[in-house]
């Protein structure tokens, strides 16, 4: 049982120190993030947005938002640009924030169609973008509704329908991006 015990205490240090090493790739400056995750139950979702592959929710603590389709909140870092639309999450960066694929704007719910569009990312595959601004999925976001990105580093935030910052703090009462050091 001791060795379990050193095993998994082992697997959340580098854990840890991974995921540190990590999100100081997304960003050199500092900042606090709220990290925790709003229920399920504090997001709404329109009739017929499952279906679609980008669709908009209305978080409780963040306002109206752009989740993939799976639930996941979309969203956009400030490094980047909208004009012209560039990507600049690369190497870890890139593993702890996904960039969300490009989707045709026929597959997307309570966002402008014109708004949508897409960039060649640093992997090389099309990214979906929201009026010019790359955007991306969060890694530490375990299930669908979860806003653990929401001001992560002061430079990542949930995107709006046009592509602006969601305003607020994610929806729990979690702070510091979950004892991370970040």
């Amino acid at each position: 049982m001791a060795f379990t015990t050193r095993r998994g205490t082992a697997t959340a240090a580098v854990f840890a120190a991974g995921l540190f090493l990590a999100v100081s790739a997304c960003s050199s400056s500092s900042g606090s993030g709220s990290s925790s995750s709003s229920p399920s139950s504090s997001m709404s979702t329109s009739a017929g947005a499952s279906a679609a592959a980008v669709h908009t929710v209305k978080d409780a603590s963040l306002g109206t938002i752009v989740v993939n389709g799976k639930g996941f909140t979309l969203y956009r870092f400030d490094k980047d640009s909208a004009s012209p639309p560039a990507s600049h999450c690369t190497g870890a960066c890139a593993t702890l924030w996904p960039a969300a694929p490009a989707t045709t704007a026929s597959s997307v719910q309570g966002v402008d169609h014109k708004l949508i569009g897409s960039v060649t990312g640093t992997n090389g595959a099309k990214q979906l973008t929201i009026n010019g601004w790359p955007v991306y999925t969060y890694s530490m976001d375990t299930k669908a509704g979860d806003t653990n990105g929401q001001g992560v580093m002061g430079t990542w935030f949930a995107v709006t329908p046009t592509g602006g910052k969601a305003a607020g703090t994610s929806g729990s009462s979690s702070s510091s991006g979950g004892g991370y050091g970040y």
